[in-house]
């Protein structure tokens, strides 16, 4: 059987008499890359902040890279990677501030962290880019920095939080080759993305409506089921019931 990497029953999260998350149940195996989409309000960034330990769930139980979701909060944190859109790198430090700032919040060695710091900027071909402002950087270029310090830990579990947004599609081709190098590693890929032709992409995908997972199978399972000829329609036909459109 191979071993999981998310193992996730009942779990909900209410807001006083609003539920925002309702009674998720899925598994996630070590190296599996996992879809996780959902329009605006389906829950999605609730479901996420549990799982990397920054939020309590009001109900359910789950283990996150081996540790359980109510009791070893800090652990899980140490075991996990993010990356998002909206904040990954510190845009006023130089390229190698962040892998050294980052590297130092999730506990990498002090004696590491400078010849890995090497090793990652030549894998990159950053290495003439060393004392570069990240905020000179071009945007595809600062999502591969940002995808490498997300790993720079080696982390057992990485959550990428709609990572190549506004990124242009070439650019996006080359991020998700990264994502599968990482996978053919035994890393665990967590995705969510508006990008539909990206859930093709995923071994499996998990489709939210209103706080429920709607769906969940494979990419080509998910398509004959709705008798869809794209991730786009499947999506479409499940999200339109949506009743929710706030973030949650």
């Amino acid at each position: 059987m191979t071993p999981l990497a998310l193992d996730i029953r009942n779990l909900t999260k209410r807001f006083g008499s609003f539920t925002a998350v309702d009674h998720l149940t899925f598994q996630v195996a070590r190296g599996e890359i996992f879809g996780f989409l959902g329009a605006n309000g389906a829950g999605k960034s609730t479901a996420i902040r549990i799982l990397c330990g920054l939020s309590r769930p009001t109900e359910g139980e789950g283990l996150v890279a081996g540790y359980n979701l109510r009791t070893q909060a800090e652990q899980i944190k140490r075991s996990i990677g993010y990356m998002s859109q909206r904040f990954s790198l510190y845009e006023d430090l130089k390229v190698w501030e962040n892998i050294r700032l980052f590297a130092g919040i999730y506990g990498v060695p002090h004696r590491e962290i400078a010849p890995r710091t090497d090793a990652l900027l030549d894998e990159l071909h950053f290495t003439a880019e060393r004392n570069t402002l990240v905020r000179a950087l071009p945007l595809g270029w600062k999502q591969k920095l940002a995808f490498s310090v997300a790993l720079f830990h080696r982390p057992q579990i990485v959550f990428l939080d709609e990572p190549t947004g506004g990124v242009d599609p070439v650019t996006r081709r080359q991020f998700w080759e990264m994502i599968y190098q990482a996978a053919d590693r035994g890393v665990t890929l967590f995705v969510t993305t508006h990008y539909m032709d990206e859930a093709e992409y995923c071994d499996r995908v998990s489709i939210m409506v209103d706080g429920r997972i709607e769906a969940l199978d494979t990419p080509a399972r998910l398509k004959a089921q709705f008798a869809a000829t794209s991730m786009d329609d499947v999506f479409q036909a499940l999200a339109r019931h949506a009743t929710r459109t706030d973030s949650f």
